[in-house]
Order: structure tokens, then C-alpha cells, then sequence
């Protein structure tokens, strides 16, 4: 649809120029928008030292260098201020004697000599009587302009060779918008009857003009109050330079004091509202009958923060901004940052471009009629005859070049290159389909090469976790007699298993406050971000060295929970742990740093423990050595804490576990020195050993090596002093709780 005709609707006002270009859309009633522009002058016309002559002409050049208007039909909208509107209600009087009429209306309404004006007439309403054939009720609008103005607004046009088909008036502009865009007024029909009247508010820069319309009829006021009174009321007040003040009046809510803003501008807000009073209220008293349904805001004056609001209040109905065109189409132009921003300031234009399409009621304009005449006479220039021979000779020629092509153009001549380019085709058509087959054979084995490799780089996590959750565990080489297994540093991780979960949240919140004061005092307000793993450690030990010690808080951690939160827990809050470690197979172990939270691990958990006597621990090794040679046909491992849950029995962790036996257990020997020394247990007197069974939960969020910091980003946190607390937070009571819950 570019090689269309468009149709230009442009408006220099004040503080720039706009110019909208449409289009008939696809749908019946409504217009595209295929182009926008808006050139800013440098400053506001209206200000002293600003130069008309100089900055109008290069908006023009500025926007003719943007859009190319060639072929376009180009229309024109003034300022009312400097136009005389009339209204002007007839006498019954023939139709064919309106002109007549009007003709001497006009001498007597225009104050000046017709020839120095520029002016133009339309009957509103009312309509010629079938019988008598007399105008009834008529009401004719009367339009005028000074020619010099006129002549002055096309001059910068003229001598870039535009051609400006119409002229028209602001309000007439913003009565067509209102018609077309918010009445749903078409051409051939007319505005229904008894219809509510509205009001449109166009702030100019140095005034503002109010048009009140039901779609038949036309009031015009206009009030001397603009948008630079506003701004001249900041200059004032607040000793601003003009270019500030604009600035201010358009940001006043993100100005540092908005109060004193809107205190400053409350005397020009008033004098506004008084002005618009009274013209409403003289409408009112001339109308009664009229029911006005709202006021609609036009120009960017009206984008003065809280001035819809304010007048909303003080008019007592709605008062609404332009915000969009409803009958208008065209994504890129509606979509466009400047033109939603400026939107208000598009109405003149919008409606001025409607009249030159033909689809506004509205039909004058002050395009001085000499004009008109020279462009149509130089339209209808007699070339007709020599038009008229170069048809007949391009009929004679058409005739001629008809025969030749019918020769050319015969199917025996073409039949074997169609042939040819048939087969070719064919031909292209299976290697296309034949080369499409082979991309989709190369996309598939790209995908399966993907899956194959895709957990390459996160496969080392689960080594690092299990070499973690080891290195924690407490450190014990004395297995020489188990008679005394009650001194040995050592517990037995029965199984380890992990969840994957989503969020971590309602874990979190299952986890009792005892379990939470135990964890890092930076973990205990809330549940780790993202997902990751919840990992379950499920062991006991049989720890017991109370005796050897009279200091009551030391007793609680040479036993039970105590001991558990001292050797398990703790390492597992830890950054790093320095162990010692064979890393390169020559059997001599040397200090190697383990991470810890380093990799992930977070808010450990101490979730259950339960204390209970039993008798010399040969039986329960014995039981558990049958446990270790049985595993490979076990399936799973009975958890004393939930008979309902099944553990992965591979776990077993201990220092010794991970490297002396997959399976952990509480020995770092061989299993046949473990059969010995086990074998000599049984044989000995038994005697009651307190056994502790713990679970212990923890998140496990994998962290990236590239992601790992080097040094932990807590702060240390200094270790509770006092009423019977431990370091790790627990008292003797809460450690002596054999409660599991």
C-alpha cells in the first residue's frame, strides 16, 4: 500500500509542528495512520526573543526533509484565535437564496472589508421543507480569517512548492475529531437527535478554546488563559527562568517540593476555572435544554499534573484526557513512544486530515479561492486533442503489437522449454525435500549428543557432597579394643539420602525453632532462594566420656545430642575443613581442604535424637557385621526412626567409611580385623553402653566451582555465654530430651 494516496493533516502551533498522515483503512468507518511527525521549535513562539519568520520555515524544512509529501493531498489547520466564528440562525428562506443571504451576514458580522478577509460559510442543521422548498430552522456557521494571515501561514509552503488544499480552523479541526472519532458521525449520516452535548478544552500555548457540541450544532468561546500562564506564574513565584519553569510545570509531581508547585500555580488554576465557568455557564443559560456529558481535554497544556482532577471536582462531571483515537488504525504509528506521548496534541491534525478525506460533516475552507481557481484551471489545460491522438495512434500500434504477440507467445514455440523448466523444477523440489531430511538427521543427532553431555559438568557435585558430608564426620583411629567403644570419636552414618525439591520453603517451615537455633544465627530467619537438594543423614554412635570430666557444660558434649551437634553438626556449618587425605594414591595422607558450605551445603538441621541403654556393643557389632555381609541382597535399610521410610543403605559414612569401606561402619580396618577384634568382644562380660540415634537434614544447593568464593562471607559469630548454653546453642536439658519429635 505504499504507492497510495495519503492524506497530510499539519498544525504549526505555538511550540511545534504536527503532521499526521492517513490513509483509508481496511475496515469500512475507519482511517489508518501511516506516518507521524512532531518537530519542536527551539523555543515557544510567544516568547520575546523568539523569531517567527525564522523558526516556522525550518520546521517545514525539518519535517519536508523527514516525509515526503509528493503525491500526498497536504491540509492545513490554523490557530481560532486569529479566525472569527459565526452563528448565525435564518429566517425561512429558499435554498437557492442561502448564498444571498450569507452573502449579506457576512458584511455585517465580519468586521472588516470582505476583500481583506478570507472567508467561508456551512448551514448546520435543519433542512428545506418538501412543500414549500423553504429552509426551516436552518442555522448557517460563519468562518473568517484575514487574508494576510492566511497568505502568511501559506506562504512558507508556496515556496517549497506544497500545495495546500485546505485551511482549516482548530475548532472546526477538533469538531470534525469529535464527530468521526468519539460520535461515530460518517458522511450521509446525521447526529441523532436530542443527543448529549461535549465539551472540548484545547489549552493553547497563550489561550484556550472551548467547543461545545451533540454532533449538529457548534458553540466556540474562546478563554485568554493558556498553558504559558502557567508557566509565567512559576517565574514569578519561584524567581525560575522561563525554559525552567516549562520544565517544572510539566515534572511538578517529581519536583523536590510539589507542594509549594501546585501553591504557586493555585492562582493561574483558579482564574482558569472561573473563565470556563462562565463560558459553560452563558452556554447553559442559552441552552437550557443542553446536557452536557463530559469535557474532554485536548493539547499537551492538559498533561499539567492534577488539572483534570481539579477540574473534575469544580465542574462536577467527568473530565477525561485524550488518551487514543478510537477510529484510527496503525500499529507503528500508534505504537511510537512520541506519538502516545503527544497524543493530545495530535487532535487538529487528526481532524483537519479527515476533512480532506471527505469524512468529516464539516466541509469549509479558508484556502483563499484564487488559489483553488489557478490550480484548476492549470489542471484542465486543452491537452485533450493531442490526448485524443495518441489514443488513436496506441490504438493503431496496440493493434499491430497484439498480432506479433500472439506469434511470440504461441504454444508450439514454448512447448519443450516448459518442459524443461518443469522437469527442473521436479528435479529442485526433491533435493530441496531430500536436503531437508538430511538437516533434521543432523538436528537429531545434535540433540542426543546434547543429552549425552549435558550432565558432564555437574556430575562431580555428588563426589564432592559425599567427600563433604566424610570429611565432617568425627576422627578416630583407636579401634584396637571395642570394649571401650563408648571413648571412641566416632559415629555411624547409616544412610545418606537426598530430595530434590522446587523451593525450600515448606521444609523450612516444618523444621522445629530448637532445630533452628542450631543452625548459622544468618540462616535462621529464612529458607535458602531456588531449588536444590535436601539431604538426610540418618546415624548413632554410642559416645559416652561424661566420666572423665567434672565441668557440667562439658559433659553435654562428650554425650548424646551434645556430641552430635559438637562433631557432626558444627563441621557441617563449616566453610572448609582441613583433613587429611591420600589424593595421590602413595598411601601417605597429606592436609587437604574440604569444602563444605563452599559447595552448597546450608541450614543444617538437627531434626531428631533418641537415647536408650544397651548392653555390651559385641552384639551390636556382630549384628552389624551380619548387615555388611548381607547388604548386596538386603534392597534397603530399616530406619529406626520411621518404620515407613526406606534408606539407601549404601551409606555408612565415617572417616573411615569412605576410604576404608564403601559401606562406612564405625572401623577404618580390614574386615577380617574387625571379625577378630569383634569376635574377642563377644567373649567379654557385658555391661550397659548409652546408644544415640540422630537424624540430621540439611539443604544442598550446588554451587559452581567458577562460583565458589574463596573466603567464607560470614562474619564470625561469637559463641553463646552463659545460662547453661553449650557453643552450638544446646542446653543439658534440651540435649537429655530423648523426646524424638
Amino acid at each position: 500500500m505504499a504507492d497510495e494516496r495519503g492524506y497530510w493533516g499539519l498544525e504549526i502551533g505555538q511550540a511545534g509542528l504536527k503532521a499526521i498522515r492517513l490513509v483509508f483503512g481496511d475496515v469500512q468507518g475507519r482511517v489508518t495512520a501511516t506516518a507521524f511527525d512532531y518537530v519542536r521549535h527551539e523555543k515557544l513562539l510567544s516568547q520575546p526573543d523568539a523569531i517567527a519568520e525564522e523558526m516556522i520555515p525550518e520546521a517545514i524544512e525539518t519535517f519536508l526533509e523527514r516525509n515526503d509529501v509528493s503525491g500526498d493531498i497536504v491540509a492545513l489547520g490554523v490557530s481560532g484565535q486569529n479566525a472569527l466564528a459565526r452563528f448565525i440562525q435564518l429566517p425561512p428562506v429558499e435554498a437557492n437564496k442561502v448564498g444571498q443571504i450569507v452573502q449579506y451576514e457576512a458584511k455585517q458580522q465580519i468586521p472588516f472589508a470582505l476583500e481583506d478577509v478570507v472567508w467561508d460559510y456551512q448551514t448546520i442543521g435543519g433542512g428545506a421543507d418538501e412543500d414549500t422548498g423553504f429552509m426551516l430552522d436552518a442555522e448557517v456557521g460563519l468562518f473568517a480569517m484575514k487574508r494576510d494571515l492566511v497568505d502568511k501561514a501559506l506562504q512558507p509552503f508556496i515556496s517549497r512548492k506544497i500545495e495546500v488544499e485546505l485551511v482549516q480552523i482548530g475548532p472546526l479541526a477538533c469538531f470534525n475529531y469529535l464527530c468521526y472519532d468519539l460520535l461515530g458521525i460518517r458522511p450521509g449520516t446525521e447526529a441523532p437527535e436530542e443527543g448529549d452535548h461535549y465539551i472540548v478544552c484545547d489549552i493553547g500555548a497563550e489561550a484556550t478554546t472551548l467547543i461545545v457540541t451533540d454532533g449538529s450544532s457548534i458553540w466556540i468561546r474562546n478563554v485568554p488563559i493558556g498553558g504559558t500562564h502557567f508557566s509565567r506564574a512559576l517565574v514569578k513565584g519561584m524567581k525560575l527562568t522561563f525554559a525552567k519553569a516549562e520544565h517544572l510545570k510539566c515534572n511538578a509531581t517529581r519536583s523536590p517540593d510539589p507542594k509549594a508547585v501546585f501553591q504557586t500555580l493555585r492562582p493561574v488554576f483558579n482564574d482558569f476555572l472561573a473563565e470556563l465557568q462562565r463560558s459553560i455557564g452563558y452556554f447553559s443559560s442559552v441552552n437550557r435544554d443542553a446536557k452536557i456529558a463530559k469535557l474532554i481535554g485536548v493539547g499537551n497544556g492538559f498533561k499539567l499534573p492534577g488539572l483534570p482532577k481539579f477540574l473534575e471536582q469544580a465542574l462536577g462531571y467527568p473530565v477525561e484526557r485524550i488518551e487514543a483515537f478510537d477510529a484510527l488504525d496503525g500499529d507503528q504509528t500508534l505504537a511510537d513512544e512520541l506519538f502516545l506521548e503527544n497524543i493530545p496534541t495530535f487532535v487538529v491534525p487528526y481532524g483537519t486530515a479527515l476533512q480532506a478525506m471527505g469524512q468529516a460533516t464539516m466541509k469549509t475552507s479558508l484556502l483563499p479561492k484564487e488559489i483553488v481557481v489557478a490550480r484548476l484551471i492549470r489542471r484542465k489545460k486543452p491537452w485533450a486533442v493531442l490526448a485524443c491522438s495518441l489514443l488513436l495512434a496506441a490504438f493503431s500500434l496496440s493493434a499491430f503489437g497484439y498480432g506479433l504477440l500472439m506469434q511470440s507467445v504461441s504454444a508450439a514455440r514454448w512447448q519443450s522449454t516448459e518442459q524443461t523448466v518443469a522437469e527442473f523444477n521436479q528435479e529442485a523440489a526433491a533435493k530441496k525435500a531430500a536436503y531437508g531430511e538430511q538437516e533434521a538427521r543432523i538436528d537429531d543427532l545434535k540433540n542426543r549428543g546434547e543429552r549425552l553431555l549435558g550432565s558432564v559438568e555437574t556430575r562431580v557435585y555428588w563426589p564432592e557432597l559425599f567427600r563433604a558430608i566424610n570429611a565432617a564426620m568425627p576422627d578416630d583411629e583407636n579401634i584396637a579394643d571395642p570394649n571401650v567403644i563408648e571413648t571412641l570419636d566416632r559415629v555411624r552414618i547409616k544412610s545418606v539420602t537426598t530430595t530434590k525439591v522446587p523451593s525450600f520453603e515448606g521444609w523450612f517451615l516444618a523444621v522445629p525453632q530448637v532445630s533452628k537455633d542450631l543452625m548459622l544465627e544468618s540462616e535462621r530467619e529464612a529458607a535458602p532462594e531456588g531449588e536444590g537438594y535436601i539431604v538426610t543423614l540418618v546415624g548413632e554412635h554410642f559416645h559416652d566420656t561424661r566420666a572423665k570430666t567434672k565441668d557440667p557444660a562439658e559433659k553435654a558434649d562428650r554425650h548424646g545430642a551434645g556430641y552430635v551437634a559438637l562433631k557432626v553438626v558444627k563441621p557441617l556449618q563449616e566453610w572448609e575443613l582441613t583433613r587429611e587425605l591420600d589424593t595421590d594414591g602413595d598411601d601417605i595422607p597429606e592436609d587437604v581442604a574440604v569444602p563444605i558450605r563452599k559447595i552448597g551445603i546450608s541450614h543444617v538441621a538437627f531434626l531428631t535424637r533418641t537415647l536408650d541403654d544397651v548392653e555390651h556393643p559385641a552384639e551390636i557389632i556382630k549384628q552389624r557385621r551380619e548387615e555388611a555381609e548381607n547388604f548386596e541382597g538386603s534392597g534397603g535399610a530399616f530406619d529406626a526412626f520411621d518404620p515407613t521410610r526406606t534408606f539407601d543403605p549404601a551409606g555408612g559414612f565415617g572417616r573411615g567409611g569412605a576410604r576404608g569401606t564403601p559401606r562406612g561402619g564405625i572401623t577404618r580396618g580390614s574386615a577380617r580385623a574387625r571379625r577378630g577384634a569383634e569376635t574377642q568382644a563377644e567373649e567379654e562380660l557385658v555391661r550397659p553402653t548409652e546408644h544415640t540415634r540422630f537424624l540430621i537434614e540439611f539443604a544442598w544447593i550446588p554451587t559452581p566451582p567458577e562460583e565458589r568464593a574463596d573466603a567464607d562471607p560470614l562474619l564470625a559469630v561469637e559463641a553463646t555465654e552463659g545460662d547453661g548454653t553449650t557453643e552450638d546453642g544446646l542446653t543439658d536439658e534440651t540435649l537429655q530430651d530423648p523426646d524424638p519429635a
